[in-house]
C-alpha cells in the first residue's frame, strides 16, 4: 500500500499480520509454552534491536539528577544477578540517557509472539490464572498496543508493566499460581505471590498510588524514571485493555445522544458533519463511531504511524495529508447521508482554522488527544511537524510546554468562533473528558465560565450526556473477552447477549428504554461493524440486571461446552462506580463530592471480596495523574457453581455502589434506579435523599 500526499482508499488488510514473527503457529505455540513460565532467563538474551514497523515512545524528559541517575539503574540492576550487571548497567544506563527510562529492551522476548492465546494452551497450574495471561497478552499485542515494544498499551504514557523484567516474573508467577494463592503487583513491579484461599483475588494491582502531596506531573515522571511508580490509565495496567472497541460503544452513544440533545428533533446522524482529533490508543474509536452512528467524521491524527495503523485495521474509511480534501470527503458524504471516517493526518487546530477560513458548516466538534500526558506526546502543538516536536519534548522540555499551551490558546480561539456562529450554523463542542478544558485552562485560553456548574465553557460529555443518560441510571461499559480466542464463540455470546437484551427490554420501565432500544441495535450490528481488534472481544453499555443475566448465560454455556474456553468479565474503569474524577466520572455529581475518592476505593475492596478473578486500584487514568482515583476487575466464567455465585454478588455491588452515591446526590436518575434495585433485591438498603427546596435554602440564610 502507497502512503504519500494524497492518499483515499478504503481499507485494506490488518496492520498486525505483516508484523506477526512467526507464520507457523504450532511452532510459535510450542516455543511460547517452553519460555512463558521461564521468568529471568538462564543467559542473557543478545541486545534489542529496534523495530521499525512498530511505533515508538517519544523519549521522555530528562528529569533526573545524577544521584537520582544511580539510583534509577541501581533499582533497575536488582532483578538481574551480579554477574550480568557489568554488561547491563552501561546498557541500562544509555537506556535511561536516551528514552528517560529503562525498558530493559533486550528482555522482551523474541522467541513467541506476544498476543492473546487460548488460556486453555497456557502452562498454568490454575484455569484463572491462564485467563489473565490472555488478557495480559492482548495488552502488549503488537496490533493492540500503542507502543508494545516499551510496554505502552495506550493514551501515550498507559503502561502494563514499566519494564521487561517485570514482565517475565510476573507471567513466571502466573504459570505457577495455584488456586490458593494470589500474586500481588505494584506499579508492574510483581511484590510476590502470597498464600490466600479459594475465593480471594488470583491477582491484585495497584498503580501510581502514591502519597497526595507527591501527585503533581513532575512526581509521576521522577517515580516513573526511577522505576518505582507506573501510570495505569485505566485497563492497561489492570490487563482489561481491548483495543477501540474498549470505548466505541460509549463513545458511538455519545454522538448519538449529542445530536438527540444539541441538534433538535434529530434521532440519527445522517447529513450531521463531526470534527475531532486522535487516532493513537482509545480514541481510535471515533472513526468508527461515525460509520455506525452515520456521521461524516474527520479525525486529525499528527502521527502517521498511528493514522495508518488505524486505517488499515479498518476503523478509518480514508486517510489523507490534504486539509481540503478531507473536508470535501467529509462534505460530499454528509450530502448524500452516508458514514465516513476521515483520518486526516495533520494537527486538528490546522484542520479547524480551514473550516473557519471556509465557512465550512460542522454541526458537532470534540477533542480526543492525551492531553492527561500534555508534555510528553499526548498533545503534539500547531506549528511544529511531528519529528520536532518528538525531539523538543525531551531535548527541551520548557519550550515545548510553551509550544503546546500557545497551540492550546490557539485551539480554543478557534472552537470558540465556531461555537459563536448563528445557530444553524453553529458548531456544539463537549470536552471528551481528556484534560483538554483542564489544560487549557491553565494555558491561559478562553474556557472559564463562573456561570456553570464546572467553571467550563464547554460541558464534559460525561456532565452533560453519559452521566445523567447513561450512568445514573446505572449503564456502563460492561465487557466480555472468550479466551479461546475464537470468532464463532464471540458469535454465541452476541446472540446469546441479544436473547437477553430482547427479553429484559420486554419487562423494562419507560425510563430506561431508549438505553435498552440502542443496546439492541448495536449488538445486532455488533459482528457487521468489526470491531475486534486483538482478542475476541465485546463492548455493551449493560446495567447491573442486564450484566447478570449476562454472566449467567454466558457461564451456562461454558459449563454445557457450547463455548469452548472461560469467558472473562470486566469493565472499563470509567464505569458507573469504578472511577472518582470530577472532570469526567463524576462530573454530574453537583453535592460538592466530586473530588471525593471514597466510591473507588470502595468498590476495589468490595469486588475483591464478593468473588473478582482479580482487582486494580489507579492514581490517574483519562484524566491524568493526580486528577483522579479508578479501579478495575476480572471475573473469569469457567462454568462452575463458584462463578455462578460470585457473578452475583460480585456483579451487584460493582454497579450498586455507584448508583447509590449518584443517589445520595440527589440525581434523578440514579435516586430511580436505586428504588428500583432495592425493589428487587431486599437484602439491598441504600440511603436516600430528603430534597430540601430553594425557598427554604434561602429563608434560613435571610
Amino acid at each position: 500500500m502507497q502512503y504519500g500526499r494524497r492518499l483515499v482508499s478504503t481499507t485494506s488488510q490488518s496492520l498486525g499480520k505483516g508484523m506477526r514473527m512467526c507464520s507457523n503457529e504450532a511452532a510459535n505455540l510450542a516455543a511460547m509454552k517452553k519460555h512463558l513460565g521461564e521468568g529471568i532467563p538462564g543467559e542473557l538474551p543478545p541486545p534489542y534491536k529496534v523495530r521499525p514497523e512498530v511505533d515508538h515512545v517519544p523519549a521522555r524528559k530528562q528529569i533526573l539528577n545524577q544521584k537520582e541517575k544511580e539510583l534509577s539503574l541501581r533499582n533497575a540492576l536488582r532483578y538481574f544477578p551480579s554477574k550480568w550487571h557489568g554488561e547491563l548497567g552501561p546498557e541500562f544506563a544509555r537506556e535511561l540517557e536516551s528514552y528517560g527510562r529503562i525498558y530493559m529492551m533486550r528482555f522482551r522476548p523474541t522467541e513467541y509472539e506476544l498476543r492473546a492465546y487460548n488460556s486453555t494452551e497456557y502452562p498454568c497450574q490454575d484455569g484463572k490464572a491462564a485467563a489473565i495471561l490472555t488478557m495480559m497478552h492482548n495488552n502488549l499485542d503488537v496490533e493492540v498496543a500503542q507502543f508494545p515494544d516499551e510496554l505502552i498499551t495506550y493514551g501515550g504514557n498507559g503502561a502494563t508493566f514499566q519494564n521487561w523484567a517485570q514482565y517475565r516474573l510476573a507471567v513466571k508467577y502466573l504459570c505457577e499460581l495455584r488456586g490458593d494463592q494470589t500474586l500481588v503487583l505494584y506499579s508492574g513491579h510483581p511484590h510476590g505471590v502470597f498464600p490466600s484461599h479459594a475465593d480471594a483475588p488470583r491477582l491484585v494491582i495497584t498503580n501510581g498510588m502514591v502519597i497526595p502531596n507527591y501527585s503533581g506531573q513532575d512526581d509521576y515522571e521522577r517515580m516513573n524514571a526511577l522505576g518505582v511508580s507506573q501510570y495505569g490509565q485505566m485497563t492497561a495496567g489492570s490487563f482489561m485493555y481491548i483495543g477501540p472497541q474498549g470505548i466505541v460503544h460509549g463513545t458511538t452513544i455519545t454522538v448519538l445522544n449529542a445530536a438527540r440533545k444539541y441538534l433538535k428533533g434529530k434521532e440519527t446522524l445522517k447529513g450531521v458533519k463531526f470534527i475531532t482529533s486522535g487516532l493513537g490508543g482509545m480514541s481510535g474509536a471515533q472513526a468508527k463511531a461515525c460509520t455506525v452512528a452515520g456521521a461524516a467524521g474527520v479525525i486529525a491524527e499528527v502521527n502517521p504511524h498511528a493514522a495508518r495503523k488505524r486505517f488499515e485495521q479498518g476503523w478509518c474509511t480514508h486517510l489523507t495529508e490534504e486539509v481540503d480534501e478531507a473536508l470535501e470527503l467529509m462534505e460530499g458524504a454528509a450530502a448524500k447521508g452516508e458514514g465516513i471516517a476521515v483520518g486526516y493526518v495533520g494537527n486538528v487546530v490546522d484542520l479547524l482554522e480551514r473550516v473557519r477560513e471556509k465557512g465550512t458548516t460542522v454541526q458537532l466538534g470534540s477533542d480526543q488527544t492525551s492531553l492527561h500526558n500534555p508534555w510528553a506526546g499526548g498533545y503534539y502543538p500547531a506549528g511544529q511537524s511531528f519529528e520536532e516536536s518528538k525531539r523538543m519534548m525531551a531535548a527541551e522540555p520548557d519550550l515545548f510546554k510553551e509550544k503546546v499551551q500557545a497551540s492550546l490558546r490557539r485551539h480554543v480561539e478557534v472552537v470558540n468562533d465556531l461555537c459563536s456562529r448563528p445557530e444553524e450554523e453553529r458548531m456544539h463542542f463537549w470536552d471528551y473528558g481528556n484534560a483538554f478544558l483542564l489544560e487549557a485552562s491553565r494555558a491561559g485560553a478562553e474556557v472559564k465560565d463562573s456561570t456553570t456548574h464546572s467553571g467550563f465553557r464547554y460541558p464534559s460529555y460525561v456532565e452533560d450526556i453519559m452521566g445523567p443518560m447513561c450512568f445514573d441510571y446505572g449503564f456502563g461499559p460492561f465487557r466480555w473477552v472468550c479466551t479461546s480466542c475464537l470468532e464463532e464463540d464471540l458469535r454465541l455470546t452476541d446472540e446469546l447477549a441479544l436473547a437477553v437484551l430482547e427479553e429484559q427490554k420486554k419487562e423494562s420501565p419507560p425510563e430506561i428504554c431508549q438505553q435498552m432500544e440502542d443496546n439492541i441495535v448495536w449488538i445486532k450490528g455488533a459482528m457487521a461493524n468489526k470491531l475486534v481488534v486483538g482478542s475476541q472481544a465485546r463492548i455493551l453499555y449493560a446495567d447491573d440486571v442486564g450484566r447478570r443475566r449476562l454472566a449467567r448465560a454466558f457461564n451456562a454455556a461454558v459449563r454445557d461446552g457450547r463455548l469452548k474456553a472461560p469467558v472473562v468479565l470486566g469493565r472499563d474503569h470509567h464505569d458507573v462506580s469504578g472511577t472518582d474524577s470530577p472532570f469526567r466520572e463524576t462530573a454530574n455529581i453537583r453535592d460538592g463530592s466530586m473530588f471525593c475518592a471514597d466510591m473507588a476505593v470502595q468498590n476495589f475492596v468490595g469486588d475483591s471480596f464478593r468473588g473478582a478473578t482479580w482487582v486494580s486500584l489507579h492514581n490517574g487514568g483519562g484524566v491524568g495523574w493526580g486528577e483522579v482515583v479508578n479501579g478495575g476487575f476480572g471475573l473469569v466464567l469457567d462454568g462452575s457453581d463458584q462463578a455462578d455465585r460470585q457473578l452475583e454478588s460480585m456483579l451487584h455491588w460493582d454497579v450498586n455502589n455507584g448508583i447509590a452515591r449518584r443517589a445520595w446526590a440527589r440525581n434523578e436518575g440514579a435516586e430511580f434506579a436505586a428504588k428500583r434495585a432495592m425493589q428487587e433485591n431486599d437484602k439491598l438498603k441504600i440511603t436516600m435523599p430528603n430534597h430540601a427546596s430553594d425557598d427554604v435554602i434561602k429563608a434560613s440564610f435571610a
